[in-house]
């Protein structure tokens, strides 16, 4: 059975009798592990089988998905974060296994973008089960300059430039913990500011050599817990949209992110727009984050992958 989506895409619905089911113990602070609780008694409540699986690292988490997607599973249906998302989609990329989600982050940006309720994990629970699936695009990262890695997959935005060096600042810090980390970082990056040579290539022709504050690149609108950094970004046209921020003063990045919150930051003068398949990033001594988690540093090419992923979402949203 098929039914439009009222956001544009074609939803599919199949029957969900089998789950895998993986938890991040350490998502939201320990929310994680009540909201599985909850979310997998109303599963099975609904008499959908469940296996669980909780993985000890990134590593041993896409150890066990892949394991599962073996085996055969209806769904993997993830508890947590935008980070442990960000694993199950290195196995479910290409695969036709859909993605189900159970909110219990502190992003949760995956969620938001496809209508998941972020604060109720028995309704999330409920859309797994009713088995509406929409076929979305992928972001791909590969390595640049000769390097070897394993491409990764992203499912909401690439970001490279003063929020990546927060980051990389944020992970350094033993304390304190949560966001008030990351308010920290900011600021002592702030206090640091300077212009990032910068150097992007859009589908092999397009240039963009400037000095920025940061490029991220995104498959959907939002990032951070809700930062809409690309406002018009559509997870089903096969494009990645680009905004990039020319570097200017404390001042003015500071005015930066409040607009970015609502999405009109595309109209101040320091702020490009732009969408393409594929863009080759460079910057020196940059590491590029997607969903959240360290994908390599740069030079990386970043693509857009049509109908890489299937994932559970609301029917009416």
């Amino acid at each position: 059975m098929t039914r439009d989506n009222p956001t544009g895409g074609q939803l599919r619905r199949r029957e969900i009798g089998k789950v895998t089911a993986l938890t991040n113990p350490l998502s939201g602070h320990g929310a994680a592990v009540p909201a599985a609780q909850v979310a997998i008694a109303r599963l099975k409540h609904r008499g959908v089988e469940v296996v669980e699986i909780v993985g000890e690292d990134a590593e041993d988490a896409g150890y066990l998905v892949a394991a599962a997607v073996e085996k055969g599973t209806d769904a993997v249906v993830v508890t947590g974060g935008d980070g442990v998302i960000s694993n199950a989609l290195q196995v479910l990329a290409g695969t036709d296994v859909p993605l189900g989600i159970i909110p219990a982050g502190t992003g949760n940006d995956h969620a938001r973008e496809f209508g998941v309720p972020t604060k109720n994990p028995e309704a999330a629970a409920d859309i797994v089960v009713d088995g509406w699936t929409e076929t979305i695009d992928l972001g791909r990262i590969s390595n640049g300059n000769g390097r070897k890695m394993r491409d990764k997959w992203f499912g909401t935005v690439a970001a490279t430039g003063f929020d990546s060096l927060v980051t990389d600042r944020a992970n350094r810090m033993r304390w304190p913990h949560g966001r008030l980390r990351y308010y920290i970082a900011m600021v002592a990056e702030l206090m640091q500011l300077r212009p990032l040579p910068f150097r992007l290539v859009l589908d092999g022709a397009e240039e963009i050599v400037a000095d920025l504050t940061l490029a991220a690149i995104g498959n959907t609108r939002s990032y951070g817990g809700g930062l809409l950094i690309c406002p018009n970004a559509d997870h089903r046209d096969g494009l990645l949209d680009i905004t990039v921020v020319k570097a200017g003063s404390r001042t003015r990045l500071l005015r930066f992110f409040p607009t970015a919150l609502k999405g009109t930051h595309t109209e101040l003068d320091e702020v490009i727009t732009a969408r393409a398949k594929t863009i080759v990033v460079e910057c020196p001594g940059i590491n590029v984050y997607a969903d959240g988690d360290f994908a390599c540093p740069l030079p990386a090419e970043i693509s857009a992958v049509p109908a890489a992923l299937q994932v559970l979402r609301p029917h009416h949203s």
